[in-house]
């Protein structure tokens, strides 16, 4: 008797891996890794002064890659001159992000493959987003916006309704924030750096970050059961809030310039406790109408010291609530039969981003420690993100 047995969907298993592409998983871990290096390379383009070596968008000077010399005809070039040892880096950091983008599509379309025009919805979405790119490309901004729209709607519209014991609601909405970085990474471009664009295109790419570790941690079917899975949880949301706020804040310093604010004192700031400041003008979020190329460049920072002062202090208190917390749950989850592991990593973590820290204020911000810092706060949302999906009852 030849007969293929098969598990049937049960919903007292841990995680749903049987109702997906066996390969799921390990597509989504490549998507995961993929995506924290195009973290820490943006990180590196923005740091490095890179990020507006390619004035249009998506082509470099008008080519798919970039310039390999300072003479070229282009008009781009009445934008910026070209600076070909920048120019590769940003550009490549956008292949890296469009390689992301073609794995979470692959990921939402497996994932989609058992609803109702599943597929066909994805592919809908994706042909309107590269339409809408087509468009922009040839100057047709309105109907290039509008596509777009159509797009993302159409994916957030799947993940409402879909439900995720197949990831397809996940997915889609992963694939959605992909696009949505996208047009985040073209506004930083168009508007010249504008602080709270790049704010949000950090924060965008490390919550597809988190999206993908979540996915890829629930795919493997790795649970940790502890018997107050609940409270962990809700102490894993306050921990992932936190360290949100934190990051933001770190971005919020980054695009207006101010990590060196306070010089290269610390724990004090230009030599006093509490400095001079502005917290009013350092948090305006939006300071113009639309602008685009032509209008205020934000590079280099356009805020008082003032401005910068406090934004640089509330970084630091923030901080200073962040590494308390964190410490007090690592040592909970290192007294925490299963999870000690997972605790002696997080209190690593959190000691080498607050020396990481410390270090770019005395050394001046030098790149590469600046970078690291940037991968830490990846990597302290790896471990909490993980742990919030893994975590179960003994009883689910």
């Amino acid at each position: 008797m030849n007969s293929t047995l098969r598990d049937p969907p049960s919903t007292t298993r841990p995680f749903p891996r049987p109702l997906v592409y066996r390969h799921f998983h390990r597509l989504a871990w490549l998507a995961c890794a993929l995506a924290f290096g195009v973290i820490v390379f943006g990180a590196f383009v923005r740091l490095s002064n890179a990020g507006l070596s390619c004035p249009d968008w998506p082509t470099c000077y008008g080519r798919a890659a970039w310039p390999t010399s300072n003479l070229v005809d282009h008009v781009a070039t009445a934008i910026r001159p070209v600076e070909v040892h920048k120019a590769w880096r940003e550009q490549l950091h956008r292949m890296l992000a469009g390689s992301l983008g073609v794995l979470v599509l692959t990921l939402a379309l497996l994932s989609a493959r058992r609803r109702g025009f599943g597929m066909a919805q994805i592919v809908l979405a994706a042909i309107a987003i590269a339409v809408s790119v087509t468009l922009y490309m040839r100057g047709a901004y309105p109907p290039a916006a509008v596509l777009a729209a159509i797009g993302e709607g159409v994916l957030l519209f799947a993940a409402v309704r879909w439900s995720n014991e197949d990831f397809a609601r996940v997915s889609a909405l992963t694939l959605a924030m992909v696009i949505f970085q996208a047009l985040l990474g073209m506004w930083t471009v168009t508007w010249l750096l504008k602080p709270i664009v790049v704010m949000g295109h950090l924060l965008g790419g490390l919550l597809t970050f988190a999206l993908l570790t979540w996915t890829a941690w629930r795919a493997t079917d790795l649970p940790l059961q502890l018997p107050d899975a609940r409270i962990w949880r809700r102490l894993l949301i306050l921990a992932l809030t936190l360290l949100g706020i934190q990051i933001a804040l770190g971005g919020w310093t980054s695009s207006n310039y101010a990590a060196l604010a306070c010089g290269t004192d610390f724990p004090r700031c230009v030599g006093q406790w509490w400095p001079p400041h502005d917290f009013r003008e350092g948090f305006v979020l939006w300071r113009d109408a639309f602008i685009g190329n032509g209008g205020v460049d934000y590079e280099g920072g356009v805020l008082t010291g003032g401005a910068r002062i406090a934004i640089q202090l509330a970084h630091r208190m923030m901080a200073l609530v962040v590494f308390v917390y964190l410490s007090w749950l690592s040592l909970r989850l290192w007294r925490t039969p299963g999870v000690r592991g997972a605790g002696a990593t997080l209190a690593a973590l959190v000691i080498a981003q607050v020396c990481l820290g410390i270090a770019n204020v005395k050394l001046a911000l030098p790149l590469p420690i600046a970078v690291l810092h940037n991968a830490g706060a990846a990597l302290l949302l790896f471990v909490l993100v993980g742990l919030a999906a893994r975590i179960r009852s003994p009883e689910a």
